[in-house]
């Protein structure tokens, strides 16, 4: 009986590399994808600048640098469109351990997964504009933004994809509550401390840390936080 504990953590460890490898594969095809349509997706990572900086283009300093901006926006540009491939995934790897009763809102959570994810991308990406004219009315007329381009596309790729990750956070608390973890009764008593860690959580991830990205991040978040109260309370009680 003790010889035969480690098989079921190998298979396990087994389906893990598995799932991993699929996902990493989709990742690479989508890479290969942005990667022929790279200056389409750095137009777009761009136009957020353009619109803070009206007649302003971003610099690079350094020979190998171009290179270096199309790979990693040609990655980020694959991990975005392999998103949904990743969290089927996921999904996968944790189905067999789910029982009949909880397998049933695996398809809806992992599709409502994958529409927050794309939502914060979209929000994220409206908000960049606004964070960037913020932080750069500071300078006034005094200072004149000389930006490289390498920092700018890392700064707006960790924005999109805080607010991405950030919404999420609904699809835990409904996978907790259907669990028996939470209910909606202490979730609504706990506004309060939610409204404090919605804010410490948006100070720490945005990349910015101003005010208005705060805000824009925080406010959402708190919106997603009331619905997930309205989905525990009456489609679990259903």
């Amino acid at each position: 009986m003790t010889e035969a504990q480690p098989i079921p953590f190998m298979e396990h460890l087994r389906e893990l590399r598995s799932r991993v490898v699929k996902a990493l594969i989709a990742v690479g095809i989508c890479t290969v994808i942005a990667f022929i349509f790279n200056e389409e997706i750095l137009d777009i990572l761009v136009r957020p600048y353009r619109i803070a900086l009206p007649g302003e283009d971003l610099a690079y300093f350094k020979p190998t640098e171009a290179f270096s901006v199309v790979m990693r926006v040609s990655l980020f540009g694959g991990a975005i469109l392999a998103s949904p491939v990743i969290l089927y995934q996921l999904w996968r790897f944790v189905a067999p351990a789910l029982t009949p009763n909880e397998m049933r809102w695996a398809v809806p959570i992992t599709a409502i997964f994958v529409t927050l994810f794309l939502t914060g991308v979209a929000v994220g990406y409206w908000s960049l504009s606004r964070g960037l004219g913020f932080l750069l009315d500071f300078g006034g007329d005094a200072l004149t933004p000389v930006i490289n381009a390498d920092f700018y596309l890392k700064f707006a790729m960790r924005f999109i994809l805080a607010f991405a990750i950030s919404f999420e956070f609904p699809v835990f608390i409904f996978a907790a509550a259907a669990a028996g973890v939470l209910t909606s009764a202490q979730l609504r008593e706990g506004r309060r401390w939610a409204v404090l860690v919605i804010v410490v959580f948006a100070a720490i991830i945005t990349p910015s840390g101003d005010p208005l990205t705060l805000a824009l991040l925080a406010v959402p978040m708190y919106v997603l936080y009331e619905l997930a109260i309205l989905a525990v309370r009456w489609i679990l009680r259903k």
